[in-house]
């Protein structure tokens, strides 16, 4: 039985967490699992994955090759939510503020408000408004994951 962590930040075993859900075993029930679930894809470069919980009328004929490319030159750091929205549990809509921090060349932030529509009892994401990134206070840890505070860091 594997203690490894889930990448999503959740801190639960990959295999009770993310895992169920990127082997098949299980669909993600609420708009953050899936949200959740699709950063670890990114995290792992599980492309099918990432095409089959995009919503069907988002996806474009050159879908695969430019998660691909994205994948390959990004390293994914650490997720963090900030708020989710989901009415009822028969509600079809569902949104979910996160940041995610990622590094290219330098490290960065994506910070979003995410869209999920609930279709035939399965979670998809549909779409997001990118949002400013956030900036810690000068004494706390630097969104970088670098274990130094934001002053001796990014906030130089």
């Amino acid at each position: 039985m594997s203690k490894k962590l889930c990448p999503c930040g959740s801190k639960k075993s990959y295999q009770y967490c993310c895992g169920m859900y990127l082997s098949g075993k299980k669909h993600p029930e609420t708009a953050e699992k899936l949200m959740r679930s699709r950063y670890t894809a990114f995290y792992q470069g599980n492309i099918d994955y990432l095409i089959a919980t995009l919503h069907p009328d988002q996806r474009k004929s050159n879908e695969r090759t430019e998660l691909s490319n994205s994948i390959k030159n990004t390293q994914w750091l650490g997720l963090t939510i900030i708020d989710t929205k989901q009415g009822k549990k028969n509600d079809a809509i569902g949104y979910v503020e996160f940041e995610a921090i990622y590094q290219v060349n330098e490290p960065a932030q994506l910070h979003e408000r995410s869209r999920f529509i609930k279709t035939d009892k399965k979670w998809f994401y549909v779409d997001g408004d990118i949002l400013p990134g956030t900036i810690p206070k000068r004494n706390a840890q630097c969104w970088c994951n670098s274990g130094k505070k934001f002053k001796q860091c990014h906030g130089v």
